[in-house]
């Protein structure tokens, strides 16, 4: 049901595919005075916490269904919930946002005029089937979050909205990529060709010719983005991530497996398109291990080659679906947010690939953009619209039949 739009502060919560961690962005957003203008947001500050080791241990079981009990999810679940809501109490704390379940006290600033009105809450993904498999003798598609609403709506008293990605699934569309409404409100231009790039475990960009309407706006998912390096990370060098890209700038990259891995059916597949760890988990990357030692390939230069799989698998998307939309006699930004921003060798190679079409490269918080806030930002954004019964997801972008609103709210 549409309600008249009204300015919120809404607590966006995100946990990607590489179960890293959860990110908190506080978003002030507004409604435009013109009917059918996008809305205004203002980034009032943002957060991220580390999922503690045996959490982060629990929620990748969780992605493997022969090493979770049914009863492990649903604990998981409500685990979850409990610490995304301790995650919104510290990020309020922090900026001086109050909410209306936080006692008194220094976690509730009783002097602030800033009040939490609404959680989006994103979720944890542990399945996401984008294209039908016949189950039980019908074609099926599912995607799945966990995180219990509940916890965190009685926590924090406020309304929340989660489970973004069915919506858009059940109206025939991929579930994914959900950020290309943000990248339209905080990045459209009339005279700037955009291509947004968002870095997590798996990588996705939005592109926006100059002056296109919403209709207009194409998104996918590339491929992997941190994902690859981070398990190939882990099982050479028993560290959570490549911190700096320094391992990877230790090796040599063998252009022979990226070649061949980039004859994945994936990255030739016609957008709109998501993926995540069943197409590139661990199965994936202990491939491109075997692969790299074939080549007697020392442990960094593994690395090194699955950072350059991430580039080219970029910059081809870009080539072969991108740069075919834009009016080239227009100027080309490339927009980088996401974890992935931190991997200096990873940023090096993706401005030298695109230096190449004369496309500048510069990272969201040059534009004003907190990398780290961009996705919990976006779900702060759709927890408002789908507040007001507004659409979410961008049809051009995920494939869906037609715009719907996005997300169960829970009080």
């Amino acid at each position: 049901m549409k309600s008249t739009p009204r300015s919120m502060v809404v607590a966006g919560v995100m946990s990607g595919t590489s179960a890293d961690g959860v990110d908190v962005a506080l978003v002030r957003i507004s409604p435009r005075p013109a009917p059918g203008q996008m809305p205004r947001l203002q980034i009032l500050g943002h957060e991220g916490f580390a999922y503690p080791k045996a959490v982060r241990e629990a929620v990748l079981q969780a992605m493997d269904a022969s090493a979770m009990t049914v009863a492990g999810l649903a604990r998981l679940n409500w685990h979850l919930g409990d610490l995304y809501a301790d995650c919104v109490v510290k990020t309020c704390a922090s900026i001086g946002v109050r909410a209306a379940g936080l006692p008194a006290g220094p976690l509730a600033p009783s002097r602030s005029v800033r009040k939490l009105a609404l959680v989006g809450l994103h979720g944890q993904t542990i399945y996401h089937q984008a294209q039908a498999e016949t189950y039980l003798g019908r074609p099926t598609r599912a995607t799945w979050q966990i995180g219990e609403a509940a916890v965190v709506a009685e926590r924090l008293r406020v309304p929340v909205i989660s489970d973004f990605r069915p919506g858009d699934l059940a109206a025939g569309g991929q579930g994914a990529p959900l950020v290309p409404m943000l990248d339209v409100c905080l990045f459209g231009s009339k005279r700037k060709n955009r291509l947004l790039l968002n870095l997590g475990g798996i990588a996705n960009v939005t592109a926006l010719p100059a002056g296109a309407a919403l209709s207009q706006v194409v998104a996918f998912d590339t491929g992997p983005a941190n994902m690859v390096i981070d398990a190939l990370i882990q099982a050479l060098f028993a560290q959570p991530f490549d911190r700096g890209g320094k391992i990877a700038a230790r090796g040599s990259i063998v252009q022979t497996v990226v070649d061949r891995q980039m004859k994945h059916a994936y990255f030739s597949s016609v957008p709109p398109k998501s993926c995540g760890r069943e197409q590139f988990g661990h199965a994936f990357a202990a491939r491109l291990r075997g692969d790299c030692k074939r080549h007697k390939a020392t442990p960094a230069d593994i690395i090194a080659t699955a950072t350059e799989l991430t580039c080219a698998s970029i910059y081809g998307a870009y080539a072969q679906f991108v740069r075919p939309l834009f009016d080239n006699t227009q100027p080309t930004e490339l927009i980088v947010a996401g974890g992935g921003v931190r991997n200096g060798v990873l940023i090096d190679r993706l401005r030298s690939l695109f230096d190449r079409h004369g496309v500048k490269v510069l990272l969201s918080d040059e534009v004003g953009v907190p990398a780290q806030a961009k996705e919990a930002a976006a779900f702060a954004l759709l927890a408002w619209l789908s507040r007001h019964g507004l659409p979410g997801n961008v049809p051009s972008a995920t494939g869906a039949l037609r715009p719907v609103v996005l997300g169960k709210m829970t009080c």
